[in-house]
């Protein structure tokens, strides 16, 4: 039997309440932004648009948590203390209530939505939520997802080796392996390998640092493109691991064959040997 968010969470008015759906935006998933950036997940909410969608004194804020269809994040209640609409600046002077506060980034409702809307009437859906899960602890990323599923664009994973979480970590940092980053724009390739006392950990921080990990070609196109080129553009996958006492000459053996299966060498790719 289903619980609805209303026997959980109490208004007093309803109508107060505009609910503002978050979702992809064309270049971040809100999820990852509420991760990695308070302040930016309230500039999420304190965007106006010419429709002046939360009109009402509260933005109940949910966040597509879109590791799981038709789930929906808690991200808090704002309060809007000003509606600015004039030269100098356009958008909503917010406040972060104390409104539920115990579960921001962790209560998870369960609803399916309908049509494209951003901006709802609480009254309208407020039924239809129901509990999906409350977490034990506010979300902080992805649980990692096991070696062969790595697939992950830049930006995700700079979330998560920023805040040195710790399964992703624990996973990472004891083995070496070959991995490939794709660029999402071109097709283009590039096969790397961690060895020796670096682990996949220790050398995908390098990339997260600088955005290029200091290989020749990469290097080349973040410098002349800026690191917000990786964010946008770089996808990593695993392509073999192996455990530390692996032999260094067998990665590096096993590099150059994926080098040569993917054609990362040349005009396909960002390998230069």
């Amino acid at each position: 039997m289903s619980i609805e968010i209303k026997d959980i969470l109490t208004f007093a008015n309803e109508k107060d309440y505009k609910v503002h759906l978050a979702n992809w935006n064309g270049k971040n998933q809100p999820l990852d932004v509420f991760v990695s950036s308070k302040e930016t997940w309230k500039g999420w909410n304190s965007w106006r648009s010419e429709k002046d969608d939360f009109n009402r004194q509260y933005i109940f804020s949910l966040m597509d948590y879109y590791h799981e269809p038709n789930t929906w994040l808690f991200g808090g209640v704002f309060e809007v203390v000003e509606r600015l609409n004039n030269t100098r600046a356009k958008g909503y002077e917010i406040e972060l209530t104390d409104q539920f506060k115990p579960f921001i980034g962790r209560l998870k409702i369960g609803w399916q939505r309908t049509g494209r809307a951003k901006a709802r009437k609480l009254e309208n859906c407020l039924d239809k939520f129901v509990l999906s899960e409350i977490l034990k602890e506010e979300y902080t990323g992805e649980v990692f997802c096991g070696y062969e599923q790595i697939n992950h664009d830049f930006n995700i994973l700079e979330n998560i080796f920023l805040t040195a979480k710790q399964d992703w970590k624990a996973a990472l940092i004891n083995v070496k392996g070959v991995y490939l980053i794709m660029d999402k724009s071109n097709g283009k390739k590039y096969v790397g390998s961690a060895y020796g006392d670096s682990g996949i950990w220790s050398r995908w921080s390098c990339y997260i640092g600088n955005g290029h990990g200091h290989n020749d070609e990469l290097t080349k196109l973040i410098r002349a493109k800026g690191k917000q080129y990786a964010r946008d553009n770089f996808r990593f996958s695993l392509l073999e691991y192996r455990p530390m006492k692996t032999d260094d000459n067998d990665i590096i053996a096993r590099e150059s064959y994926w080098k040569e299966a993917l054609l990362s060498r040349g005009e396909f790719g960002y390998n230069k040997n």
